[in-house]
């Protein structure tokens, strides 16, 4: 299976998205999913899909929260960090680490 096929296969399972979240699913799924062949199956692509979905907003929700702790940790003095604060920057990478491998697959490392 090819990109533009995937990307055919996502468009009838999500019709009208966004040219963009279409090539984001391609990247995820193929990605996710070993060997990609097994996603011209309509029953694997559509739990691969639902789980990617949920493993993205999952992410999504991390990130989030992780940036509003960032926020708030960037206002004070860094030379003045207490044992929490670097935690939470090391929480911060590891939630960064777990994006981007979503992204680009086993390559990654894990932090």
């Amino acid at each position: 299976m090819n990109c533009a096929e995937l990307a055919e296969r996502i468009e009838k399972l999500q019709p009208g998205a966004d040219t963009r979240d279409v090539a984001r699913l391609c990247l995820l799924l193929s990605n996710g999913t070993h060997p990609v062949a097994d996603l011209s199956n309509d029953y694997v692509l559509t739990q691969a899909w639902k789980e990617m979905g949920l493993r993205l907003q999952a992410a999504t929700d991390q990130h989030a929260a992780m940036t509003d702790e960032l926020e708030r940790l960037a206002q004070s003095d860094p030379r003045k960090f207490s044992p929490e604060q670097i935690w939470i920057l090391i929480r911060a990478i590891k939630v960064q680490s777990q994006i981007l491998q979503l992204y680009i697959g086993d390559t990654a490392l894990d932090v």
